[in-house]
């Protein structure tokens, strides 16, 4: 019996120059490491048929659901400010679409699944790890709040692929608002194939942005509605220390979701200018970078839609040109926001940007750990007022003195009691993240065939804001021989 997954599929039903039909490789043992239960029948799926030896067939590519179409999507794109004209999927296939039980329409697609005419001379296949560190950090983003593709399910293959050595193969299955890219445009674009952008454009306004259908100028409508989410995406991202690694237009969602976890880290020790890809020689997708980066490539997703926008070009570049510019604005404002919630405040004044970059100011002076720095100033802020676990963060405290000075005074302004405010900071502010020692642990053991660190990760993650006694551990910053300083992409 083959299992039924109720897809309506909307993208193959575009033009052939779309996408190329393939077929996943087969493999030669699957075993399904996870399922993620939750989301399965978040999709209309039934997790006990998928946990037996049908759904290991399924996520690995060896049997295809009932009317599935699997295809590999074509896209471009700038990678560390190159264009590259033609990528696309060169691991991954798109089984098909679902509409989710919210009325959601999310793709399902295989990452790791055998070759396909965009490979580019690659395997097509995935090493376990990469696999194992989506799922992870993928989860984790989804707990936390952010918008996020998500993980349905990870196989070992039975089979090794080479990369630094000979390595465990694996297939992810992740779940998206859509897999539309920036360089998804920058494709057609490039071949100046107006009509192909013009059915794009309506096929992502119909999918992410339906309130823009019959819009004077849905064109602009539409890159005004993506650098917002964008904009709200990356200050959310600032929030939790995270650091894509590879923003790449081609790694940048026109529906908001973060996407594409390759070398992606979460910070420990507070500096702006972290960087942990191994690929990003120069810096260029560091911390404080990601806005500057994210603004780049929506001007980029603007240069594409120029031609949709009407006839008068100049007039075209000027809104485009206005809008892009305004993508600052609008971080900082969702930036603002967070970092308000973060530090406990209710209410707004002039003087709480400062007062925030000051907090992060005295963090990166200290190397104090981003993420208990801020879960610890919820302790201060509450009842007892207990600056203890905060003040252990500081070997010369002063300067974080001067700055609770100034952080007690404006919390006078907001009418708030202690716990209440207490409580609030908790959650906005995790006490665990997927520290990057704890993922390579796991990686470790699952590469060696043993997945239970990987499973207590997973588990612990999924409540990033609660107090967790016994998991302590996973709230701790590495010791010094267990930090990692280089994180990988995969490919």
């Amino acid at each position: 019996m083959t299992l039924h997954f109720p897809f309506d599929n909307s993208y193959v039903r575009l033009p052939e120059r779309f996408f190329a039909a393939v077929l996943p490789t087969r493999v030669a043992a699957p075993k399904l490491i996870k399922l993620n239960g939750k989301l399965a029948e978040e999709l209309g799926l039934n997790p006990g048929e998928l946990e037996g030896p049908e759904g290991a067939e399924i996520f690995s590519g060896n049997r295809l659901p009932e009317e599935a179409q699997p295809i590999a999507l074509a896209y471009a794109g700038h990678q560390f400010g190159q264009f590259v004209p033609q990528l696309g999927d060169g691991r991954a296939i798109l089984l098909g679409e679902v509409v989710d039980r919210q009325g959601v329409r999310r793709d399902i697609q295989l990452k790791g699944s055998g070759p396909t005419p965009f490979s580019r001379r690659g395997d097509g296949r995935a090493a376990l790890g990469p696999v194992l560190r989506e799922y992870v950090v993928s989860e984790a983003m989804a707990a936390l709040g952010i918008p996020t593709t998500r993980a349905l399910a990870a196989v070992t293959t039975g089979e090794t692929v080479l990369r630094e050595g000979f390595l465990p193969g694996a297939v992810l299955t992740r779940v998206a608002a859509s897999h539309i890219r920036v360089g998804t445009f920058q494709f057609f674009a490039a071949r100046q194939d107006a009509e192909a952008l013009s059915l794009l454009a309506d096929h992502a306004i119909e999918r992410h942005y339906p309130e823009l259908k019959g819009a004077e100028n849905p064109a602009l409508g539409l890159l005004d509605a993506v650098i917002s989410r964008q904009a709200s995406l990356v200050a959310q991202w600032m929030g939790v220390g995270f650091i894509h690694g590879v923003m790449n237009t081609d790694n940048t969602s026109v529906s908001g979701e973060t996407i594409d976890y390759g070398p992606c880290a979460f910070m420990d020790a507070y500096d702006p200018m972290q960087v942990f890809s191994s690929i990003d020689s120069f810096g260029r997708y560091a911390y404080a970078n990601q806005p500057r980066i994210m603004q780049w490539n929506l001007a980029r997703l603007a240069e594409t839609l120029l031609p949709l926008m009407g006839g008068d070009v100049e007039a075209a570049v000027r809104q485009a040109e206005a809008l892009i510019t305004e993508f600052r604005s609008r971080f900082e404002e969702a930036h603002l926001a967070v970092f308000r919630r973060k530090i406990g405040l209710f209410s707004a004044r002039e003087e709480d940007a400062p007062l925030a970059a000051g907090f992060l100011e005295v963090m990166a002076e200290a190397s104090a750990d981003f993420t208990l720095a801020f879960r610890h100033l919820a302790e201060a802020a509450g009842p007892n007022a207990n600056e203890a676990p905060l003040r252990a963060l500081f070997p010369e405290p002063q300067k974080l003195d001067d700055w609770l000075s100034r952080w007690r005074q404006r919390l006078e302004a907001d009418a708030a009691n202690p716990a209440s405010r207490r409580d609030a900071m908790r959650k906005a502010n995790p006490l665990f993240i997927p520290r990057n020692h704890r993922v390579e642990e796991a990686i470790r053991a699952g590469v060696d065939g043993d997945f239970e660190p990987f499973h207590r990760l997973v588990n612990v993650l999924e409540k990033p804001f609660e107090e967790q006694p016994e998991n302590q551990r996973y709230a701790e910053p590495p010791q010094a021989e267990e930090r990692v300083t280089r994180t990988f992409c995969g490919t």
